[in-house]
């Protein structure tokens, strides 16, 4: 489901086949926070480099193809080419060989390097994260939360509730502006007048989500997932040897980014 800047990606068949869609929802994300916690604490080039190159070899298995993580991925990507076209433009530190000088633009070989390393640093932790995410469903999540880090059902099922709801948020986007412009409101080509209309929609949409989180609030403490008495499972999610691999592998590529990073 799709809307204005957001896109909620929910998983198919295809990706649901793939081996390392199916482990566990809490594997996947250990795994992802042992990968991308390693990502986090280097600025080395070539570390996050290696980041990135298991990221793509690893897409296949989760039932994505690198083209379509980088499809799926672009905000990432934008947010990485404005890193580097910020500090390209307004570095502080410009010691190093001059490789660019023309006009106010100067790009020294330290302020590539420093731009470079942050926007892989900004990849390296959200394309692994769209990996996973993308290919877990939200009830399997909610289920594993529950069953294997042991979470307060009351917890799990918001977590749940948010993911089922997010993308209803793109439709209420539209329905707002919709009947704001059925009421004679509209920007026309006036950027003063679009950036409060974008500021109002975003208000209205945000006290939407309020009002419809608080409902589902009272609905969940009617239904007793406050009372702190034991619930029983539905669907009963065994953790196999294969999710601890998963775990494994995470720490072992995080020690390997490390190693790099430090060699």
């Amino acid at each position: 489901m799709t809307g204005p800047g957001i896109t909620v990606d929910r998983p198919t068949a295809a990706t649901g086949s793939a081996p390392l869609a199916r482990r566990a929802p809490v594997a996947k994300i250990v795994a992802l926070a042992l990968f991308t916690t390693a990502a986090l604490l280097t600025r080395d080039v070539a570390a996050l480099g290696f980041a990135l190159v298991v990221t793509f070899a690893a897409a296949p298995l989760f039932g994505i193809t690198p083209w379509g993580l980088l499809r799926r991925g672009w905000p990432a990507l934008l947010g990485a080419a404005t890193v580097v076209l910020s500090l390209a433009l307004f570095a502080a530190d410009r010691s190093g060989t001059v490789l660019v000088d023309f006009g106010p633009v100067v790009i020294t070989s330290t302020v590539l390097a420093n731009a470079l390393s942050l926007a892989l640093r900004l990849l390296a932790i959200a394309l692994p994260s769209i990996l996973v995410f993308s290919t877990t469903d939200p009830t399997d999540l909610a289920d594993s939360l529950v069953q294997h880090a042991r979470v307060s059902p009351r917890f799990a099922i918001g977590a749940l509730a948010a993911f089922r709801l997010v993308g209803l948020l793109g439709d209420e986007w539209r329905m707002i502006a919709m009947a704001r412009r059925a009421r004679g409101i509209d920007a026309g080509r006036n950027p003063v007048r679009w950036l409060r209309l974008f500021a109002s929609t975003t208000f209205g949409l945000l006290v939407g989500a309020i009002r419809r989180g608080t409902r589902l609030a009272v609905a969940m403490d009617a239904r007793g997932f406050d009372s702190g008495l034991a619930r029983t499972v539905a669907r009963p999610m065994p953790w196999r040897p294969a999710d601890w691999l998963l775990v494994a592998a995470g720490a072992l590529l995080a020690v390997l980014i490390q190693l790099i990073a430090h060699r």
